[in-house]
């Protein structure tokens, strides 16, 4: 199979905005846990449980556009999809900011699936917009998705503390509906063409791909790491409120600074991976994101509040672009469905993972936010052992 040169891919129309992209889609699955404080879910009497069921309701819509997806751009095209997904994501934003609290949670719920629904939409056209991007260098593809994903997300936490005391919840969502409708007034004037059916394997071949013990450890793993990032991204603020007893606008910085270790840490690890031994640069992250797990679970201030989300942070930074690396060389070929499933798996875990906190807060208490993530942590460090043995076992 030939390869697109990369020169070629970069310069191609839809590559780029397709790759951005990606930050609309970190925004609208970072902006719940954002505005959680504004909707008034740290005072008393905690309803765990309605916040558990906001992160379900939300990986459900994954779920369902996965189902969707496909009939849609088969019909209409990838540009279609993409004006769609973009067109509902801002409808759910307008109609939450008319369903806001004291409005009934199960109102909520159904704005909250739309807008998965959404998501979901989003990621499907966007993995078949990357096609030619990612044909000339996979890791340099995911991992700069990942960038811009993780840009997304620090764009939902600034906008949320920049707008909380000056405006109403309402408004500060009708804002953030802004964001999918000016990313869709770009798609609309933009020409995307979904890959050709000829050009990657087939989509069996991809199946037969995933089936293997190598790709279900990859997804695995994705799976339970975004599960530990979005247990801290979608509980942090209810967790400093509560356990610490911060503001909201300093809850809401100390997500900030997160986001910022996340990505800043991740962006760092790229440039490493080529220098530094993968074992020792896994041991270290791990190390760091237990400890700040630690300092998290015991500070009573915001200065050991901040050097614990700090450390996670960094901690988890280099999981990402490791497996990246490790992706692009097990599967240097291309197929949407392949790459999409294995993220909207991860996307699922990553949902599902804070959903299931909120059940278990209702008994256990806030404290038990930090536990999940502790123990994610250690599996995530078992599943990379696993796959380096599978490697080497296999040799692939």
């Amino acid at each position: 199979m030939t390869s697109v040169p990369a020169k070629a891919a970069e310069s191609a129309p839809s590559g780029g905005k397709a790759l951005a992209g990606f930050m609309l889609s970190g925004f609208l699955l970072a902006l719940l846990g954002a505005v959680l404080p504004a909707w008034g879910y740290h005072r008393d009497p905690p309803d765990f449980a309605a916040v558990g069921n906001y992160f379900l309701s939300l990986a459900l819509g994954i779920v369902a556009a996965s189902v969707i997806a496909r009939r849609i751009m088969a019909r209409r095209g990838l540009r279609f999809l993409l004006v769609c997904a973009c067109t509902l994501s801002c409808l759910s934003l307008g109609y939450l900011a008319m369903v806001s609290p004291p409005a009934s949670q199960w109102w909520r719920v159904a704005g909250l699936l739309a807008l998965g629904t959404g998501a979901g939409l989003l990621n499907m056209a966007l993995f078949s917009a990357i096609s030619r991007t990612y044909q000339a260098d996979a890791a340099r593809t995911v991992n700069q998705g990942g960038i811009w994903y993780g840009l997304g997300c620090l764009a939902a936490t600034a906008l949320v503390i920049g707008t909380f005391y000056a405006y109403s919840v309402p408004t500060i969502l009708v804002l953030m509906a802004l964001v999918p409708a000016i990313f869709g007034g770009i798609y609309i004037r933009s020409e995307y063409t979904a890959p050709p059916e000829g050009a990657h394997p087939s989509l069996r071949q991809a199946l037969e791909d995933f089936r293997s013990l190598g790709a279900v450890l990859f997804a695995l793993l994705l799976f339970i790491q975004f599960g530990n990032e979005w247990s801290i991204a979608g509980w942090l603020p209810l967790f400093l409120l509560r356990r610490v007893g911060l503001s909201p606008t300093a809850a809401l910085w100390i997500l900030m600074l997160y986001w910022l270790f996340l990505m800043g840490g991740r962006m760092g690890a790229v440039a490493i991976l080529g220098r530094v031994r993968h074992g020792r640069l896994l041991l270290g992250s791990g190390a760091a994101a237990l400890f700040g797990c630690f300092i998290l679970f015991y500070t009573n201030n915001w200065f050991g509040a901040a050097t614990g989300v700090a450390l996670i942070g960094a901690g988890y930074a280099s999981i990402y672009p490791l497996v990246a690396e490790a992706i692009g060389r097990r599967f240097p070929y291309y197929h949407p469905g392949f790459s999409n499933g294995i993220f909207s798996l991860a996307l699922l875990g990553g949902l599902l993972a804070p959903a299931t906190l909120g059940y278990a807060a209702v008994s256990q208490g806030v404290g038990i936010v930090i536990g999940i993530p502790l123990i994610g942590t250690f599996l995530v460090m078992i599943l990379l052992l696993l796959i380096w043995l599978e490697s080497k076992v296999t040799g692939r």
